[in-house]
């Protein structure tokens, strides 16, 4: 005999409706992962506290007030000028190399290799993010830079004729080419990592169905999991992105920089990068409007990252209905 019941007869609520009480480790869970949302938007208003109120008198400071890092400049947007756009230049050059190479190693991992050798290089490729910047640095200036300049050489005497390869080729190879292929290799790992995994998740029967349709191995990628893995892609590009922004010490060592504002890649008059800039200068900027100076040029560095990684969410939220995974 079935007994039925309804909400009236449960006092007007459904058994849906009837909850236990918390216990302690979900509400110890719950706090901290609030706290830890609330810490991350407090060090966020915290540094952009420190950045506007250091470095708002820098920007406003007159050449004459900042000798040692304004220099000669008109004024500070005619200084930071050169260095902003030495930063973005040199980060989409590594993007340039590092991208369709981590694609490749990603792919390989998750769809081509053995599992075993795909094990031993998902580690190789974890360990080569945790080498220090200094490390890739001395890389990059005693053995890096010293074996391209044949490479550099043939191509300003082949393809000079493209504006990029013109001009005088450096003879010690410290470029602005050299340095993007530097920090190719450091964002390389982040980048792979992200799209290996996010590959790893297409769904299986997404790849079966285009095998089960007679594409090859290569039409199934293309059809299946390179569609449902764009947003990853974009969102890995962005960190890898984000990295070359911001990294100091590889640039600062294997970049010979002359302040300037040029597309030539071969040639020793480079412009320098935010980054680079700050850890050189900092030392002997001393006191004063000179440090303000160089705390401004962060702000600039700091809203052209947040403007980057705004505009990778942007696109990631208006192509994920499009990936593929619904």
């Amino acid at each position: 005999m079935m007994i039925l019941m309804d909400d009236t007869a449960t006092g007007g609520r459904s058994a849906g409706s009837f909850q236990g009480k918390p216990r302690p480790g979900d509400r110890v869970f719950a706090g901290t992962a609030l706290g830890a949302g609330i810490l991350i938007l407090v060090i966020l208003a915290a540094v952009t506290a420190f950045l506007l109120i250091q470095g708002v008198p820098g920007m406003l400071a007159d050449p004459a007030d900042a000798p040692t890092t304004l220099g000669q400049s008109a004024s500070f947007w005619h200084y930071v000028g050169p260095l902003a756009f030495g930063t973005v230049w040199a980060s989409l050059l590594a993007l340039l190399f590092a991208v369709p190479l981590s694609i490749g190693i990603a792919l390989f991992i998750s769809h081509y290799a053995p599992r075993k050798l795909a094990a031993l290089l998902g580690y190789v490729i974890d360990l080569l993010a945790a080498v220090p910047s200094v490390v890739y640095g001395l890389w990059g200036i005693t053995v890096f830079a010293p074996a391209v300049v044949p490479i550099y050489t043939w191509l300003n005497a082949h393809l000079g004729w493209i504006p990029l390869f013109a001009g005088t080729v450096s003879v010690t190879g410290r470029t602005i080419l050299t340095a993007a292929m530097v920090l190719a290799v450091m964002v390389l790992p982040i980048i792979t990592a992200i799209c290996r995994e996010v590959f790893l998740q297409t769904p299986r029967l997404h790849e079966e169905a285009a095998l089960a349709l007679g594409a090859t191995r290569w039409e199934m990628i293309r059809m299946a999991v390179l569609p449902f893995a764009r947003p990853g892609i974009i969102s890995g590009a962005m960190l890898g992105l984000g990295r070359a922004l911001g990294e100091t010490m590889a640039v600062a060592m294997v970049l010979s920089a002359s302040g300037i504002v040029t597309f030539q890649l071969l040639t020793a008059a480079n412009p320098s990068t935010i980054p680079a800039n700050i850890a050189l200068k900092f030392g002997e900027a001393g006191y004063g409007l000179n440090v303000n100076v160089l705390i401004g040029t962060g702000l600039v560095l700091f809203v052209v990252t947040f403007a980057v990684n705004a505009l990778a969410r942007w696109i990631v939220n208006r192509r994920k209905d499009f990936s593929g995974a619904n």
